[in-house]
């Protein structure tokens, strides 16, 4: 148990070093790595134009959908218009680009058609540049593409009235940002000791609890859990979305952060409950791209067949006398 003095996990004597049961997380790891492998051999024996429509629709979900979590909702058809023109997928008339919606796509894609490359600093400085591009969230000035500083006191999660707010959580202080996003990014880029799913859970609570950003750490916490889902796959393409999960048991999801933020260094917890919300994006798309792979089946059994349209036979006509 934690000390009593010690109300957040970072304040533990021994962070960052997260520790969990892994024994306890193995059946359910089972069912997720069996779901990813029976999605991706579902896809993998269609058509490259089918896996290219099937990614473009998940991934605007889940631009549109991790937005939602934090309260902004985006046009969708500026999302899927945004993403189509990077992906070079043809979806016919495009809706006008605008600079925020590009910065969301260009951040998730950059985290999923380049998860390969090493995660930086320097990168996510660029990643929130990218989501604001005005410099403000909402009417607010922010400091964008650097950690934050601070100056209008700690960053706390809050929610409720000015007049009586409710602390859900305390972020590490600024000057200990360097050090602590340094530990992070060495983690995520260099250590192999966890599964690559377990990785991906870890990232995103680890990411989000430094809060290294003054806005978008949820968004981008999110992205780089999606970076660590594509490396361990081995694909930029998406078939189902995390972020769209979540943002369905949106509650839960907060409940489950605060409650993990405020205990001790074992987050076997947290992971149980990212495992299981994976399994469910997974069972989940395979529904929704039910349509996509039944569609996809019936224009590859007629392909070869000529459509030609039937002449139509006018009856008679009565001559009258």
């Amino acid at each position: 148990m934690k000390s009593d003095d010690k109300q957040y996990v970072w304040q533990q004597n021994n962070w960052p070093h997260w520790v969990y049961d892994h024994k306890r997380l193995t059946p359910l790891l089972i069912k997720v790595h069996m779901a990813q492998g029976h999605l991706l051999g579902r896809m993998h024996d269609l058509g490259l134009d089918v896996r290219d429509q099937a990614t473009l629709r998940v991934l605007t979900e889940d631009v549109l959908k991790t937005s939602e979590i934090e309260g902004e909702k985006l046009n969708p058809d500026s999302v899927r218009s945004s993403i189509a023109r990077r992906l070079g997928v043809d979806i016919g008339a495009l809706a006008p680009a605008e600079r925020h919606v590009d910065g969301m796509v260009d951040m998730v894609l950059d985290a999923t058609q380049r998860h390969s490359t090493l995660l930086s600093a320097e990168r996510l400085f660029g990643w929130h540049a990218a989501m604001f591009p005005t410099g403000y969230s909402s009417l607010s000035k922010i400091r964008v593409g650097q950690w934050r500083d601070d100056a209008q006191g700690p960053m706390q999660v809050v929610s409720g009235p000015v007049h009586r707010q409710r602390v859900h959580y305390e972020a590490p202080p600024a000057h200990a940002l360097d050090a602590e996003m340094g530990d992070f990014l060495n983690w995520f880029n260099v250590d192999q000791q966890d599964d690559p799913v377990i990785k991906a859970g870890l990232a995103h609570l680890w990411f989000v609890t430094i809060h290294p950003f003054e806005d978008g750490n949820g968004r981008i916490a999110r992205a780089v859990g999606d970076m660590a889902l594509a490396r361990a796959e081995q694909s930029a393409q998406r078939f189902y979305s995390v972020s769209a999960q979540i943002q369905h048991e949106r509650k839960d999801y907060y409940d489950r952060l605060e409650a993990t933020q405020k205990d001790n260094m074992d987050v076997t917890a947290w992971l149980e409950w990212f495992l299981a919300c994976m399994l469910r994006a997974i069972q989940g798309a395979e529904t929704t791209l039910a349509l996509v792979l039944a569609k996809a089946r019936f224009w590859q059994h007629w392909a070869g067949v000529p459509m030609k349209p039937q002449a139509v036979v006018q009856p008679p006509r009565k001559l009258s006398g």
